[in-house]
């Protein structure tokens, strides 16, 4: 019978070889391992490792050793996905001849692309509301697509209608660019239910949970957050939790180079550089009034610059998604992007300065996005009146209930109630919180403000609840 891995087997490795700043050859590992995986199963371990750089692998054969992916903690190393589709089958999206030459460019062997630096010109030189990455004919068109009944409204009530489906979507897809191998119902099942996927990197995981926490955070304050430090900053310190080497990285600018791997593109080094081009970037995507246009103009500029240590082009995905979430806009999932067409459109903004590909990836996944949307909107149900009506009230009141342990009847849920509707509604309303707080899960606490932490423990005291 086959040895059964612990689940946190490959932390352990990387653990084993930070021992060893000298480096530590495969023997040496299967040796401390050999109890626990035979050399074959580490070998697949350490190859997976050095894919996902991890670790660093030198020399060849078996003079090979393995090292830190950051060895001096001065470096940190980054990388693009692996691309596995290949050929004249695989996956794209329609091009542009502008597009198609810039791919051209980039399908060049890395030894023909000539290695570049940051460009700040490539920044300055773009004017809000007089330069334009996409040109008003295709803009047209996508506010076409993306317009929803919710224009009217105050920011975010789009999305909040669509809000299981988006976290779901967005989490899963912005992950799976990342190399992320949950399934979308894995996804699914994480969010709704709590439930991790057996057998999956607990990295993997963890990306899954900071995108819904991210999601939640610009749905939930969509009328507060902006084109500020403070949004950017919180938006990477949720999406990075508990993934940096540095975990004091998390929510600021970087103070270390970062290399990335793929591509011959050097990010920008000095920390006050960095911090002064990125409040640039903030400053002028602010006073972009077009929606997509300033959606774009994020999805490029943050990854060039690759302000944090690392999930930058995570910050870049979800932040893309401000725009629309404050003018009730169709939100942009990322789902079906094809995972090469994607890599080839951030390597044509990172060595060539061109947004032509990158344009064409982000054009197609819109309005794969404003299709599935508008889909799932016209098969839901009109909204409730009373709810409306109450909505602010009904979150409060569940959210009270909870936070401060309390037992879900309805003499306690009457009472409370006092002050927040019209004595006439009282019943009804009381209905409806009860019902709310009998459908309550792991995957909906945050629509009440609800810490995970204090469902959990309202919810051993109050299991029928």
């Amino acid at each position: 019978m086959p040895k059964q891995l612990a689940r946190d087997f490959n932390e352990r490795i990387e653990a084993a070889i930070r021992e060893h700043p000298g480096g530590i050859t495969a023997a040496e590992l299967a040796e401390r391992f050999r109890h626990e995986a035979s050399s074959r199963t580490l070998g697949r371990r350490l190859n997976h490792l050095v894919r996902r750089e991890r670790v660093v692998v030198k020399g060849a054969g078996r003079g090979s050793r393995y090292f830190p992916a950051q060895q001096s903690g001065a470096v940190a190393h980054i990388t693009l996905p692996a691309i596995t589709a290949e050929g004249s089958g695989e996956s794209y999206v329609p091009l542009s001849p502008e597009g198609a030459e810039v791919q051209d460019l980039v399908r060049r062997p890395i030894a023909a692309r000539p290695p570049v630096g940051y460009e700040r010109s490539f920044l300055e030189a773009y004017q809000p509301n007089e330069t334009f990455y996409l040109p008003t004919a295709m803009r047209d068109r996508l506010h076409e697509l993306g317009r929803t009944p919710s224009a009217d409204k105050r920011a975010g009530t789009y999305a909040r209608d669509i809000m299981s489906r988006l976290l779901i979507d967005l989490s899963w897809a912005s992950s799976k660019l990342e190399g992320n191998t949950y399934t979308r119902l894995d996804t699914q099942r994480l969010i709704e239910f709590g439930q991790a996927a057996a057998g999956k990197d607990a990295r993997e995981t963890q990306m899954i949970l900071n995108h819904k926490q991210a999601i939640e955070f610009l749905v939930e304050n969509a009328e507060e957050i902006g084109f500020n430090v403070y949004t950017f900053f919180n938006l990477h310190a949720l999406l990075s939790e508990n993934l940096l080497a540095d975990p004091t990285a998390s929510g600021r600018i970087r103070t270390q180079i970062v290399n990335v791997g793929g591509t011959t593109y050097h990010p920008l080094a000095v920390p006050q550089q960095l911090d002064e081009l990125f409040r640039l970037i903030l400053d002028k995507a602010g006073t972009i009034r077009d929606a997509f246009e300033q959606s774009f103009f994020l999805l490029v500029h943050i990854r060039y610059l690759q302000p944090f240590l690392d999930v930058n082009k995570r910050v870049s995905r979800v932040g893309a998604n401000i725009p629309f979430l404050k003018a009730n806009l169709c939100p942009l999932s990322f789902l079906d992007v094809p995972e090469r067409a994607y890599i080839d459109g951030t390597l044509g903004v990172y060595e060539l300065r061109r947004v032509e590909l990158l344009r064409d990836v982000f054009v197609w996944a819109y309005e794969r996005s404003a299709q599935r949307y508008r889909v799932i909107v016209d098969a839901l149900p009109e909204p409730d009146p009373f709810r409306l009506k109450y909505r602010e009230a009904l979150r409060e009141l569940v959210g009270t209930v909870v936070r401060e342990q309390l037992s879900p009847d309805a003499q306690t849920v009457f009472g409370l109630s006092s002050g927040l509707v019209v004595d006439a509604d009282r019943p009804r309303f009381v209905e409806i919180v009860l019902e709310d707080i009998k459908n309550l899960h792991p995957g909906n606490v945050a629509r009440y403000r609800i810490r995970l932490a204090e469902f959990n423990v309202w919810k051993t005291k109050n299991p029928l609840g």
